[in-house]
């Protein structure tokens, strides 16, 4: 896996097209986009083409990345993850009766009293993760915001892999335990 600045990089070479970083750039991305994306449609099919689809359009807008709002990952998981979501409203929308959990679907633009909700969610949960050791806060972020592999991680805190799922599962416990989930 490529590091945040590499990542960067290469969306900058892919904003004056060049073909190679593109590719470079799909070949380190494509798991992650494709594990999204088939969590949500759960169809391999479709899933394949949404990330597709995503990829035309972070070719095509590799200029607007601003690796000021967020990391590279993070724009590219966002663009597959809302094609994704429109593809499962459209299906939903085709066949309401035959699937009414289709309701259920979150929407990308919560109306304002959402908003203000998923904002001091976001506060509590912030709040949780900050009473972790450092360690396990940069750990849980690693894994949970960016998206990193067990074996990224354990190279990353030079340890093992199966102490670091254990790190991660305690971590987990203790942020459900301070939310009041547990």
């Amino acid at each position: 896996m490529l590091t945040p600045a590499e990542l960067v990089w290469l969306l900058a070479a892919v904003a004056k097209g060049d073909e190679a970083a593109f590719e470079r750039l799909y070949g380190a991305t494509r798991a992650k986009l494709f594990g999204v994306v088939l969590r949500i449609l759960r169809r391999q099919d479709l899933a394949e083409e949404v990330v597709q689809e995503a990829y035309v359009k972070i070719w095509n807008g590799a200029g607007q990345f601003n690796p000021g709002l967020a990391s590279p990952i993070t724009w590219m998981v966002s663009i597959a993850r809302n094609r994704a979501i429109d593809i499962l409203r459209k299906r939903s929308e085709a066949s309401i009766e035959d699937e009414p959990s289709a309701m259920d679907v979150a929407s990308d633009t919560p109306d304002p009293l959402e908003r203000r909700e998923m904002t001091e969610e976001l506060k509590r949960l912030l709040g949780c993760v900050g009473r972790l050791e450092p360690d396990r806060q940069k750990l849980v972020l690693l894994a949970y915001y960016n998206g990193w592999s067990r074996e990224q991680l354990a190279q990353r805190f030079d340890a093992p892999v199966n102490t670091v799922k254990t790190w991660l599962r305690r971590s987990m416990l203790e942020i459900r335990e301070c939310l009041g989930l547990a």
